[in-house]
């Protein structure tokens, strides 16, 4: 009989100690290289002052966009990151084939990353420009 009180109680001591919340920190590993093929381009006002500069990057395998600290637009109602398949995209009437929409605009200033999907070719893409979808609107671009 004292056997199974002992037994029970340590299952229960076991189980109480396999059950505590563990934090593991882990450091990235990943580090940040500009691809060779896509030089940094400039951002340039279109409609709208636009400045920093952008640049694709590759990290862990996964190629991103990414802003610099310099980077600076307005606000606008809709704002989007397109890849756009011409050096210059219009000040405004952006036809639907000659884009790729990334993301909404994270922010108008600063340091901001975004993901290229696998299924696009950069190469078939000239610029990248910060887009008002609502007005159909080209606030900034950068050449590539």
């Amino acid at each position: 009989m004292r056997y199974k009180y002992l037994i029970i109680i340590g299952l229960i001591s076991i189980l109480s100690v396999g059950c505590t919340n563990q934090t593991v920190t882990e450091t990235p590993t990943a580090t940040t290289v500009a691809t060779a093929d896509v030089k940094p381009g400039n951002f340039q006002a279109g409609e709208h002052p636009t400045q920093g500069q952008v640049s694709v990057v590759k990290e862990a395998g996964k190629n991103y966009l990414e802003f610099d600290q310099n980077f600076k637009t307005d606000q606008g109602p809709d704002l989007y990151v397109i890849l756009y398949r011409f050096e210059k995209p219009p000040i405004s009437g952006i036809k639907e084939k000659d884009y790729v929409s990334l993301a909404r605009l994270q922010k108008t200033t600063g340091n901001q990353r975004y993901a290229l999907p696998n299924n696009v070719n950069l190469q078939q893409f000239k610029s990248i420009a910060i887009w008002c979808r609502k007005f159909n609107a080209t606030f900034g671009y950068a050449i590539l």
